[in-house]
């Protein structure tokens, strides 16, 4: 078998398939950022298929954190938010800045019927 059919053949493996998680396992943190700047999801390592179960994992969780804190009483600890699944060419997201208090004041208008005074 010549190089350039071994080469053919491991780059159209299945994204599931052992050799394929290897690769995207030993990717840097630099080929991530470099892969999350110029990279095309349509064209990554994870099948369509995978990518939308790790969307829908994510919302799942999502909606169990949102049920736990809006039933929770607001004494004691609150929960972590979840991480979301880690995807090919994707770096985590930074933390949020809280919200400056004009913000919060002009978002406590809208929802309570001042939009058309804004």
């Amino acid at each position: 078998m010549s190089s350039r059919r071994l080469r053919v053949l491991i780059q159209n493996l299945p994204p599931e398939s052992a050799t394929m998680t290897a690769l995207r396992n030993a990717l840097t943190a630099e080929e991530y950022e470099q892969q999350a700047r110029g990279g095309r999801p349509e064209e990554g390592r994870w099948s369509m298929d995978q990518q939308l179960l790790a969307g829908i994992s994510d919302g799942i969780r999502e909606m169990q954190y949102i049920l736990v804190v809006a039933n929770s009483s607001g004494k004691g600890r609150k929960p972590r938010r979840p991480e979301p699944i880690r995807r090919p060419g994707v770096t985590s997201k930074p933390d949020r800045e809280p919200m400056s208090d004009i913000a919060a004041e002009r978002l406590f208008k809208l929802i309570n019927g001042g939009a058309a005074g804004a």
